[in-house]
C-alpha cells in the first residue's frame, strides 16, 4: 500500500509503506539522519554505523544536508520512547532543521527524562537562535541536567534568551537582578 507524502502514520511506516509525491512518483522509504536515529534509541552513532555496515540496517540516500539516512521504521523499532503520529511528524520536521520542531522534540525528551536526547535537539535549536531552547538549556545548566551544574553558563543562556525577547527568560533574569 502506498501513502501520500505528508500523510505519514506510524502504522504505515512500520508496515514499510512508501510515500508517493503529488505527481505520483514513488519516493524513497521515509528516513531520518543517523543522528536522529541515535537520539531516539539507546544506541550510539557508532553502533548505528556498525548496523549499517553489517547490513542489519539499510542506508538510504543522503538528505538535503548530505547526512546519511536510515529508515524511520528501524529507528522507531529501537526507540526508547513511544511516539504518536503527531510526534513523528514533528520529529521529521526537526530532523529537517526546523528550530521550532527541534525545541518541541527536545522538550518531549526532557519530559520523558531522556536528557541526552533532549539536549541534542535543544542544542540544534539554540544554534539557530531559538530563544525558548536557550531558556530551557539555561534551566538544564542550573539544575545539572545532562551537564555539570554551572550557574554562570545558565545565566549566559538565560541572558541570551532574554535578549531575544523570551518573556520567561526576561522575568527569570530580572529575578536574579532585582535592582535592575
Amino acid at each position: 500500500m502506498l501513502i501520500q507524502a505528508g500523510s505519514i502514520s506510524l502504522t504505515s511506516i512500520l508496515e514499510g509503506e512508501q510515500a508517493i509525491a503529488q505527481d505520483g512518483n514513488v519516493l524513497e522509504s521515509v528516513g531520518v539522519s543517523v543522528d536522529c536515529a541515535a537520539s531516539l534509541s539507546a544506541l550510539g552513532k557508532r553502533t548505528w554505523w556498525r548496523k549499517i555496515q553489517s547490513g542489519k540496517i539499510s542506508k538510504l540516500m543522503p538528505d538535503a544536508f548530505g547526512r546519511t539516512r536510515v529508515p524511520l521504521a528501524d529507528a522507531l523499532r529501537l526507540a526508547v520512547v513511544s511516539l504518536s503520529d503527531e510526534d513523528i511528524q514533528v520529529l521529521l520536521m526537526a530532523d529537517a532543521g526546523d528550530a521550532d520542531a527541534q525545541d518541541d522534540i527536545g522538550q518531549f525528551f526532557l519530559q520523558a527524562r531522556f536528557v541526552d536526547a533532549a539536549l541534542y535537539w535543544l542544542q540544534l535549536a539554540v544554534k539557530q537562535g531559538h530563544a525558548n531552547s536557550m531558556q530551557i538549556l539555561a534551566g538544564c545548566y542550573a539544575r545539572g541536567d545532562g551537564f555539570e551544574k554551572n550557574e554562570q553558563t545558565a545565566i549566559k543562556w538565560l541572558r541570551e534568551a532574554a535578549m531575544r525577547g523570551h518573556s520567561i527568560g526576561q522575568a527569570q533574569l530580572a529575578g536574579l537582578n532585582p535592582e535592575t
